[in-house]
């Protein structure tokens, strides 16, 4: 009755936690870089025509850097468990989740980035030469932006879940 075997978790275990962390930040971030970059190219060709429209094109950039936001959020709240030596520790299970919550909203991200660079420059150019335009560049942005949001919904889910068991 007393033979209780100890189980003990891998050393490895916050190994994939870690890469989870860099995944979500890493891949949100160069979706949020190539978004700007694109965005901005865009912005800077539009302002030689139209100068006085700059500031109302600027949209593309922050909707890209808010993508950057979303994959810094999951990489804290992962980092945050990774410390934890409770009475369970830090399980192989833990480890798996928070890879997948990092890479869920990381390469989302990537992708949203991708859309946003590429819609806010075609976006801000073609707004330069119709006005009418901006609506619809705006809304197809949201509809860009929302990939990252999904990301974030079920990286947020996944590193709710591992916490829980």
């Amino acid at each position: 009755m007393g033979d209780e075997v100890q189980v003990t978790e891998p050393m490895y275990s916050p190994f994939f936690g870690a890469m989870g962390v860099t995944a979500s930040i890493v891949f949100t971030s160069m979706g949020a870089a190539y978004g700007t970059a694109k965005s901005g190219v865009g912005i800077a060709s539009m302002s030689v025509m139209r100068p006085e429209l700059i500031m109302k094109c600027i949209i593309p950039v922050v909707m890209a850097g808010i993508i950057a936001i979303y994959g810094l959020v999951i990489a804290v709240l992962i980092a945050g468990k990774l410390g934890t030596v409770g009475s369970d520790g830090y399980t192989l299970y833990k480890g798996f989740a928070h890879l997948a919550a990092g890479l869920s909203v990381g390469l989302s991200g990537l992708a949203a980035g991708f859309a946003i660079g590429i819609v806010g420059d075609a976006g801000v150019r073609g707004t330069a030469q119709q006005p009418r335009l901006f609506v619809g560049m705006i809304l197809i942005l949201i509809f860009a932006e929302v990939l990252g949001l999904y990301g974030l919904i079920v990286a947020i889910f996944l590193f709710t879940n591992a916490s829980s068991k």
